[in-house]
């Protein structure tokens, strides 16, 4: 009597397991790479505020 109970787990394991690997690959992942790329991109915008922007210093003439 286990048997069919065992296959079912089996089953609805593998769909939890296929959900989770769409959630992280089409959810988690994207979010954290933006979040990344948008979180560094304002450290050196708040860095430039106060450094000011990249390049040669100005001429003294």
């Amino acid at each position: 009597m286990s048997a069919p109970d065992d296959a079912m787990s089996r089953v609805r394991r593998k769909r939890m397991e296929i959900f989770a690997f769409l959630f992280l690959t089409a959810v988690v992942m994207p979010v954290l790479a933006v979040g990344t790329v948008g979180s560094y991109g304002l450290g050196v915008w708040i860095y430039q505020m106060f450094a000011g922007p990249p390049g040669p210093p100005p001429s003294p003439h």
